[in-house]
């Protein structure tokens, strides 16, 4: 890899992304400057990507798959909150909707199309059981604990949690992703690296600390600019799904998808080099950074938050998310995969979109 690359245009994006977020903060423009905003968007997607690859070159597996997820999240919880403090008692639902959109897109689309890519190139995709596993059985604890139980408690009428409850369900989502970081990165760092070694693994050089420190000022900065721009569209996207005749949960589905394509490009490129493992680290590993940082950080914020909060799945999205589990179980056990599972999530990410739309 090229590493002058992040000398180009990579670097010159994020600050243009930057101007253009700035503007658009103060002067809302509408009609024809979105489309400025969208383009700054898209190259603020890209230059994220290539950032957290040179980020990962530098610091190695694990440890590169976590640095953009975490960014990504700590960014989205941002996104989260203030679209909450601003959209008042509508707002109510967003946290949920937006959650459980991400461990959809992450667990069946970035999961599925990683699968899918990496066995069109070599017939089979190989990847390690024990880490897939181990982040998978993380992933449903945690939708389980936050998304599933607010439904059938009865301390509060109504999908809520009460006080306590919440402390409890954000205390223990952090813990078990602290442990899931701790076990990653230190006790069991093999089951998360790829199975085989690839002929770009032996021969790649890293860049050097002041390249990739560079890299990941930009990085946070290009994803910066895509949650705040893509905040600055949201209203765009909720007249369009109100003009569509969708339901409100799809404005979340939309934010998820905005917001996750760093993470999807970076998991296809991966893939396509053969680092199956890698892309599954970044698709589990976003799916449990959105629920063990978003919770803890909503139930902070609903300490000023003004009205209910809702966080209970109903029982269809339910339904899709035990089937994802189910599905995620039976492809992570044998540790290799054929297009057939890939498809099988992708299919269960296109039931998720339709059923958003047409519930």
């Amino acid at each position: 890899m090229k590493y002058a690359l992040t000398r180009h245009w990579t670097t010159v994006v994020p600050p243009l992304a930057a101007a253009v977020l700035a503007i658009a903060w103060f002067t809302h423009p509408t009609g024809a400057a979105a489309v400025l905003m969208a383009l700054a968007l898209a190259g603020a997607v890209l230059a994220a990507v290539q950032h957290a690859e040179v980020v990962a070159h530098r610091v190695g597996e694990p440890f590169g798959s976590l640095v953009l997820a975490i960014a990504v999240t700590v960014i989205e919880v941002g996104l989260i909150v203030t679209l909450m403090v601003s959209g008042g008692q509508d707002a109510s639902t967003l946290a949920r909707d937006t959650v459980f959109a991400a461990v959809m897109i992450t667990c069946n689309g970035i999961f599925g199309l990683s699968l899918l890519v990496g066995a069109l190139r070599r017939r089979v995709a190989v990847f390690n059981a024990e880490g897939a596993g181990a982040a998978l059985a993380t992933v449903a604890t945690l939708a389980t604990l936050s998304l599933v139980l607010p439904t059938f408690t009865t301390s509060k009428p109504g999908p809520e949690f009460s006080g306590s409850q919440l402390a409890f369900a954000a205390g223990m989502s952090l813990l078990l992703y602290g442990l899931f970081v701790m076990v990653q990165t230190v006790r069991h760092r093999d089951d998360f690296l790829p199975v085989e070694a690839t002929e770009i693994d032996e021969h790649e050089v890293r860049p050097a600390a002041r390249t990739a420190a560079l890299s990941l000022a930009l990085m946070v900065l290009a994803l910066i600019c895509v949650v705040g721009l893509a905040k600055m569209v949201s209203p765009s996207i909720e007249r369009g799904v109100a003009a569509a005749g969708l339901p409100r949960s799809a404005v979340g589905v939309v934010i998820a998808l905005l917001v996750l394509l760093p993470e999807t490009i970076a998991a296809v490129r991966a893939a396509r080099r053969d680092r199956v493992q890698v892309s599954l680290n970044l698709a589990l590993g976003s799916a449990m950074a959105s629920i063990g940082l978003t919770i803890p950080a909503i139930a902070l914020a609903s300490i000023w938050l003004d009205g209910p909060l809702t966080l209970g799945l109903g029982a269809t999205q339910m339904v899709l998310l035990a089937l994802t589990v189910g599905a995620g179980v039976l492809t992570v056990v044998p540790g290799r995969a054929t297009p057939l599972q890939g498809g099988v999530h992708l299919v269960l990410l296109a039931g998720f979109v339709f059923l958003a739309a047409s519930p």
